[in-house]
C-alpha cells in the first residue's frame, strides 16, 4: 500500500527514476519514449543541462522571497523576456504556479478591470463548449467539458458555452470551412445579444483546443471574426494557451498563427518545461494602467507568485525557445509527424480524423469511418490505449469524452522539440501496436 492518493487508487504505477532526453526510466530500467510531454509540458525533454544549471546557480543564491516583500532577478528577467515576444498589446506578466491559477488570475483582473472602470455590471463569462481551462473552480467553470464539470456543477459561477470550432463534427454538407468558422464564431455575438451587452466582460478560449478535442485548430478566420466581435461589445478576449503555447503548435504564442491580439493570455506548461512549476498571466497595457492607476493593487495573489527558483528555470527554457531555431524545428518536425501518422493511419477504418499544428497532433478514433459513429463510451477505448501503450514503452495521451463529455475517443501527441525523426518512427511504430492492442479487447 501507498500514502499518496494518487490520481485513482486503483493505479499500479511505475516509479520514474531518470530522465533521458525524449525517454523517462522506471526503477527496473524500462524507458519510455515520452511522446505526450506528460501533458504538453516537457517540451525540452528530460535531461536539459541549461534548465538545470540556472536552477543550482538561483539555488545557490536564494530560493524564495515572497513577493508582499520582493521581486527578484529572475521573476523580472523573465516577465521582460515574455512581454519582448508575445502579441503585441500585451505587455505585462503575472507569474504563477500552474495553468489552473493563470486561468483564474485572468478571470478575477477581468472583473476587477471593469468595476475600476466604472463598468460593474459586467461580470458574465461567455467560454467554448468541450474546453478546458483548469481544475480550480473558476477555471473550471469556464471549462466546457461536460464530465469534468458534473460533479461540482453546484459550486461552480455561471458560464455560458458556445460551439466550438470544430470543423471534423460540425461542419455541414455543402458548407465551406470559412463559412462554418463564420457561423460558430457568430454564436458568441448571438449569447453576448442573449446576455446582454453590458453584463458581458471577456471570451475565453484556446487557440488549439488540447485536452478534451484533442489538438483542434481553428479555422482561419474564425478568431479575425471573434476580435471583431469582442471589440464591438467592449468584451475582453482572454487565449488560454496553458497547453498550446510556448512553441507547442510552431510559435511562441499560439495566436500568432491566427494573427489576433489577445488582451489576455495564459501560459504554463511548457514555460517551465517540466523542471519547475510556473504559470503566467499576462495581460494589456489597458488593463495593468486601469489597476495601476485605479486603486493600485490587483486583489488577488499566491504565496509562490513569482518563485525565483521557478522563474529562472523558466527563463532558462524560454531563452532557448526564443534563441535559437527551436520552434521553426517544430513546425518542420510537426509536417512530419503528420506524414508519418497519416501513412500509417489515414486509411485506418478505425481513424477518422488527425490534425493539429506543430508538435501538437491528435488523433480521434471512431467505430465507423463512413459515419464518424463513436465507439461506445463503455469499452474505454482511450483507457484500453494508454495502458497498451505504457506496455509497449510510450507515454501518450489518450481521452475520452471527445464529442461531448461522454461520447468519442482521441489520443493527444506532444512529444518533446528535441524528438529526432527515428523517434518519430518510433512513436508511431508503438501507437500503432497500441491500438491495435486496445481495439482487440
Amino acid at each position: 500500500m501507498t500514502a499518496v492518493f494518487h490520481r485513482t487508487s486503483r493505479a499500479n504505477l511505475p516509479t520514474a527514476v531518470k530522465g533521458d532526453g525524449c525517454y523517462i526510466i522506471d526503477k527496473t530500467g524500462k524507458r519510455y519514449l515520452d511522446a505526450c510531454g506528460g501533458a504538453a509540458v516537457s517540451c525540452l525533454g528530460h535531461s536539459n543541462q541549461i534548465v538545470r544549471d540556472a536552477m543550482h546557480a538561483q539555488l545557490d543564491q536564494i530560493a524564495y522571497a515572497h513577493t508582499g516583500f520582493f521581486t527578484s532577478e529572475p521573476t523580472e528577467s523573465l516577465a521582460n523576456l515574455l512581454v519582448q515576444h508575445a502579441p503585441e498589446r500585451v505587455n505585462h506578466a503575472y507569474i504563477v504556479s500552474s495553468g489552473s491559477e493563470a486561468v483564474e488570475a485572468a478571470i478575477k483582473l477581468a472583473r476587477q478591470f471593469f468595476l475600476e472602470k466604472g463598468e460593474g455590471n459586467r461580470h458574465r463569462i461567455i467560454a467554448r463548449r468541450q474546453s478546458y481551462h483548469g481544475n480550480t473552480l473558476g477555471a473550471l467553470a469556464a471549462g466546457g467539458n461536460a464530465w469534468r464539470r458534473k460533479q461540482f456543477d453546484p459550486l461552480l459561477i455561471a458560464v455560458s458555452h458556445i460551439a466550438p470550432c470544430y470543423v471534423y463534427r460540425g461542419q455541414d454538407a455543402g458548407e465551406t470551412e470559412y463559412d462554418y468558422g463564420q457561423r460558430v464564431a457568430n454564436e458568441l455575438q448571438a449569447e453576448i445579444d442573449r446576455l446582454g451587452a453590458d453584463s458581458v466582460m471577456a471570451f475565453v478560449a484556446e487557440p488549439v483546443v488540447g485536452a478534451t478535442l484533442g489538438a483542434v485548430p481553428a479555422i482561419d478566420g474564425y478568431f479575425k471574426r471573434i476580435r471583431e466581435i469582442c471589440d464591438a461589445n467592449g468584451i475582453l478576449l482572454i487565449l488560454d494557451e496553458v497547453m498550446c503555447g510556448m512553441g507547442r503548435t510552431g510559435y511562441l504564442f499560439a495566436s500568432e498563427y491566427d494573427d489576433i491580439q489577445p488582451d489576455i493570455v495564459t501560459v504554463a506548461k511548457g514555460l517551465g518545461a517540466g523542471y519547475q512549476p510556473i504559470g503566467a498571466m499576462m495581460c494589456s497595457s489597458e488593463i495593468f494602467e486601469t489597476i495601476a492607476n485605479g486603486s493600485g493593487f490587483f486583489q488577488h495573489g499566491h504565496t509562490y507568485l513569482g518563485h525565483p527558483m521557478a522563474t529562472a528555470a523558466a527563463q532558462a527554457v524560454v531563452t532557448q525557445l526564443t534563441g535559437g531555431d527551436l520552434i521553426s524545428r517544430v513546425r518542420a518536425l510537426g509536417d512530419i509527424v503528420q506524414t508519418r501518422l497519416e501513412a500509417a493511419f489515414g486509411q485506418h477504418p478505425h481513424i477518422g480524423d488527425i490534425r493539429g499544428r506543430g508538435l501538437f497532433r491528435g488523433l480521434e478514433l471512431v467505430a465507423d469511418r463512413s459515419t464518424k459513429d463513436p465507439f461506445d463510451p463503455s469499452r474505454t477505448i482511450n483507457k484500453k490505449i494508454k495502458a497498451a501503450s505504457m506496455e509497449h514503452g510510450l507515454m501518450c495521451y489518450p481521452m475520452g469524452g471527445t464529442i461531448d463529455g461522454r461520447q468519442g475517443d482521441h489520443v493527444l501527441l506532444a512529444p518533446p522539440f528535441i524528438i529526432s525523426e527515428d523517434q518519430i518512427n518510433e512513436l508511431v511504430e508503438k501507437l500503432g501496436l497500441a491500438i491495435k492492442t486496445a481495439l482487440a479487447q
